[in-house]
């Protein structure tokens, strides 16, 4: 790593080739057309990993979304232009840092724009799950609902229930104040304890042993990256600590999760169900969690806002325009200083 100076472009000649590998707000996408030499994916069509692999080989800037697995093998046959990845989205666990680093590609994300959207989503988890929204619907939409009753369709009350958040960035943070309005009890584990008056301010307490928090909680979130150390990290013997009918919800990556030993979990009834919105498979489920009777299955949808995709495009253009006229873009991922 190398001081801010090494890292500012200079100040690039004629319009750069820009190579966008998914389908854009329009407003965005005509405003690339206007500022670019720009490759559009209007057909939405995600990218083989042969289509990648052409156009980082004849483009000044790669604009990538979380389906593009930008791995190390990519980034050393990317062609000499190639001096930016500008990611559409604030994750960037599906890029290697490193080997951008080595080849001196700046990365830059859209951080900040989703926090709220992927918030409310883990929200409707925490709420509909204990309370069994997803069962309820199901009733209605097939005509088996009998009518109201004292003792049926029974779910969980929230209010005064232990939230446990893995991960307490800035959608943890999120997520942590929707839910004291809802009289949670909010616990959270984290990399790197938050500043005293953030924990007031959340009525937020740490647990700094992941293993302790999963026994504590009612109701899991989870809010962090996919890396080496986090991939897999709730697998069976974790699982099995949580509490005889919590909840998991999971709007971060479904590679934190092992799904066989989640579905196992949630088929002997030690775990009351769960809300998810990513997978490791995407975008296929396992139809074992289409079958659960309390798992809420989304597809995807945590930042689907039409007003979080255009501020994420509009990151995007702001941080190629920077690095055009040479300088360094606002949202340059740390790790990837070059």
């Amino acid at each position: 790593m190398t001081d801010s100076s090494d890292t500012t472009a200079r100040r690039i000649g004629g319009t750069p080739r820009v190579v966008v590998t998914r389908h854009l707000m329009p407003s965005v996408e005509a405003r690339m057309s206007e500022l670019y030499d720009a490759t559009l994916n209007t057909g939405d069509i995600p990218l083989t990993r042969e289509q990648l692999a052409d156009a980082m080989a004849d483009c000044d800037v790669l604009v990538p979304t979380v389906t593009d697995r930008i791995d190390a093998e990519l980034i050393e046959g990317a062609g000499e232009r190639l001096k930016l990845i500008a990611n559409f989205g604030a994750g960037t666990d599906h890029i290697d840092l490193a080997a951008a680093a080595k080849r001196k590609i700046m990365v830059t994300n859209t951080p900040g724009v989703f926090t709220d959207d992927t918030a409310d989503i883990a929200m409707l988890g925490i709420i509909g799950v204990p309370r069994r929204i997803r069962e309820g619907v199901e009733l209605v939409r097939t005509g088996k609902w009998t009518g109201w009753a004292p003792s049926r369709m029974l779910g969980r009350r929230i209010g005064g229930k232990v939230l446990g958040i893995v991960g307490m960035g800035r959608i943890g943070q999120a997520v942590a104040h929707r839910a004291r309005a809802f009289g949670l009890d909010i616990a959270y584990h984290n990399r790197k304890r938050l500043p005293e008056a953030i924990e007031r301010m959340l009525a937020a307490r740490y647990v700094p042993d992941l293993d302790t928090l999963l026994a504590e909680a009612d109701i899991l979130t989870l809010h962090c990256p996919a890396t080496e150390e986090t991939t897999g990290m709730l697998d069976a013997r974790r699982i099995g600590l949580m509490k005889q009918g919590a909840s998991l919800i999971n709007t971060a990556r479904g590679e934190l999760v092992d799904q066989e030993a989640l579905i196992a979990a949630l088929e002997s009834g030690h775990l009351a169900g769960a809300g998810l919105d990513v997978y490791p498979d995407e975008p296929r489920v396992d139809k074992r969690l289409i079958r659960h009777p309390n798992v809420m299955t989304l597809p995807h949808i945590g930042s689907a806002t039409a007003e979080g995709r255009e501020a994420s495009g509009e990151k995007v253009i702001a941080n190629i325009r920077f690095w055009a006229d040479g300088h360094r873009p606002p949202d340059q991922v740390l790790d990837a200083l070059v």
